[in-house]
């Protein structure tokens, strides 16, 4: 079968061959004891792309589609712009049920405007912050999605509030961060930073690479180098005794949409999150659904069903742009992860004083 590379670089050539040369991807396991909303209303080898599907169809722009049928979301796809739009709701706007499209981006370009012009400080005051130049949309400009904020579910635009279980878990690892490395998070240690840490946007390393094969999906995330692999084929998710730290991912096409229902999680003490770390448990499902709604547009929600961390689900959803001039490098982060040993050593100085 003959493979097209999406973009010739280090990244896409040996993602290619991994791809073709072991469609079945077996993840490091260990054993251990959905919503659907518009988001403008409101709260194997690569495959041969076959023209014939593409274009306009009943006034509807339709992908081109791969050899097997699937939709062709293939390429570099980045969603450093929704930086600027904020997790919640601003209370100053809710209640309303749609916004023009030039309400929401003066809204982003204002965002912006504010956090450029406070500067190192205003942001994230104290030793050791990153500059700003460091950060992606420090040099991208706003652009704005369909909402003027991530949050689409809840309807009050708010993050819900956590279990009590999982506060009192969150409160004793800020108190005991430090006094073992089981207690930082997953991603300071270079294992994971999670599904909503590796989709949604954050400092740098914004753009996913996906491939696809027959019968999978290949969504590559720069940070910490993880490949998700995605089977399409129907099949069910790994015996319940067998949980993983970014779950078990399985996917399936629903008309133009990829939807990936993820199961079968590790619990973690402290896994990255919107509006702060939280504790991941072994119920926790997460639903996400990615629609090419043009050429260089994917529209991309998540949700997180998780009852025993939040009090109710929540959904995120925002654009992914086709960004077809960033290039993933290799995220070297055990070599480079000074933040684990200098973290527990300064604490034990600490104590020693």
């Amino acid at each position: 079968m003959r493979v097209i590379p999406v973009k010739e670089s280090p990244t896409t050539r040996w993602i290619a061959v991994a791809v073709v040369a072991c469609p079945v991807f077996v993840a490091a396991q260990e054993r251990d004891g959905g919503v659907e909303q518009s988001l403008g209303a409101g709260p194997a080898g690569l495959l041969l792309a076959a023209p014939a599907g593409a274009g306009q169809t009943a006034g509807r722009w339709e992908p081109e589609r791969l050899a097997d049928g699937q939709p062709n979301i293939q390429g570099m796809w980045n969603n450093v712009h929704a930086n600027h739009t904020p997790l919640e709701l601003p209370d100053e706007l809710a209640g309303r049920e749609s916004f023009t499209q030039e309400e929401l981006q003066a809204f982003v370009e204002e965002r912006a405007a504010r956090s450029l012009a406070a500067g190192q400080d205003g942001i994230m005051p104290g030793t050791g912050f990153y500059d700003l130049y460091w950060f992606d949309w420090y040099w991208s400009g706003a652009r704005a999605g369909d909402w003027p904020a991530l949050l689409i579910e809840p309807a009050s635009g708010k993050m819900p509030p956590q279990t009590p279980r999982a506060l009192a878990r969150s409160q004793y690892i800020r108190e005991h961060l430090h006094d073992t490395y089981a207690n930082m998070g997953a991603g300071n240690r270079c294992i994971s930073r999670g599904v909503p840490g590796i989709m949604m946007p954050t400092a740098y390393n914004n753009a996913k690479l996906i491939l696809q094969a027959p019968g999978y999906v290949v969504i590559h995330g720069e940070m910490i180098h993880s490949a998700r692999i995605i089977p399409l084929d129907g099949r069910p998710h790994l015996d319940g005794r067998i949980h993983q730290w970014e779950g078990d991912p399985r996917g399936r096409w629903e008309d133009n949409t990829l939807v990936v229902e993820s199961a079968n999680f590790k619990a973690v003490d402290n896994m990255r999150g919107p509006g702060g770390r939280a504790m991941q448990t072994v119920g926790r499902r997460i639903t996400e659904r990615f629609t090419p709604v043009d050429e260089n547009t994917l529209r991309y929600s998540l949700t997180v069903d998780d009852p025993e961390t939040y009090t109710s689900r929540w959904t995120v959803a925002f654009p992914y742009f086709r960004d077809d001039e960033y290039e993933q490098f290799e995220y070297a982060c055990h070599e480079g992860n000074y933040s684990v040993p200098n973290s527990l050593s300064g604490a034990r100085a600490e104590e020693a004083r």
